[in-house]
């Protein structure tokens, strides 16, 4: 079922399934930019912090979830980043 609050002046949508909640990051975005808020949801996807979080989140939530193969692509995805930012250091 679909439902929706107000928080500060924005619109949330939400719904329930199987007795579970699911809220709109969109939606929670347009408060940030409300024009297009994609940029913010991006933003909030490229984070240490975010992907983190989404590994602890399919631990408990997801019985299939390959914790070593996400662990694998958690850290070559975030060592690429650590090395271009090291090299855009050092040409200062």
């Amino acid at each position: 079922m679909k439902r929706e609050l107000m928080v500060q002046n924005v619109k949330i949508n939400f719904f329930s399934q199987k007795e579970k909640d699911f809220i709109s990051l969109t939606d929670i975005a347009k408060y940030k930019n409300s024009e297009d808020p994609r940029f913010v949801v991006q933003n909030w996807m490229k984070t240490r912090y975010t992907v983190d979080f989404l590994g602890i989140w399919e631990t408990i939530h997801n019985p299939n979830f390959n914790r070593v193969e996400f662990d694998t692509f958690k850290i070559t995805c975030f060592s690429k980043v650590i090395r271009l930012v090291l090299k855009i250091g050092s040409h200062r």
